[in-house]
């Protein structure tokens, strides 16, 4: 699929933005969330993106369907972690696995340093090895690992942060 575009989200893409994170939650794979959120509850993290700063896009297929979305958020909060994010990427059920993460990860490698961005980071659960693969493939290193810090469904997940520096 090579004709996706992106664009900012804006207020009226949250619905879409909740009902594509929520298809996640069932697979314990990708958040640590084990219940869906809703609309209320992802509005402070809607509001915490800018266009100039901390873009959340939404991506789109040529009939403006929204198939996914992408995010910058903050690190840590503390003003000398400025340059570097947390990146989010998540998919419709019907379009993942489909090499579109590589298309998703690149566009945000080529768009980083527009704000002021010089570390990506991605949090992902250590069973998740389709994510893992998909971050190390375009130069992420893993960094870290937090060892059973989640519990989901009654059993300890680790944590893995990959890192890749923009230069």
């Amino acid at each position: 699929m090579d004709n996706i575009t992106f664009r900012d989200a804006n207020q009226c893409d949250l619905y879409r933005i909740v009902e594509i994170y929520n298809s996640t939650v069932a697979s314990r794979m990708v958040t640590a969330d084990t219940e869906p959120v809703t609309l209320k509850s992802r509005q402070e993290w809607y509001n915490e993106h800018s266009s100039n700063k901390r873009p959340l896009w939404v991506i789109e297929i040529p009939n403006h369907q929204i198939i996914g979305w992408v995010s910058f958020q903050s690190f840590y909060g503390r003003p000398a972690y400025d340059g570097t994010v947390e990146i989010s990427i998540y998919l419709d059920e019907n379009y993942r696995g489909k090499a579109l993460g590589k298309k998703i990860l690149q566009y945000c490698l080529d768009n980083a340093s527009k704000f002021g961005i010089h570390t990506l980071l991605g949090f992902i659960f250590a069973h998740n090895e389709p994510s893992l693969k998909l971050f190390r493939d375009v130069g992420f290193e893993e960094w870290g690992t937090l060892p059973n810090i989640a519990v989901l469904d009654g059993q300890e997940r680790s944590l893995k942060i990959l890192g890749k520096r923009i230069l």
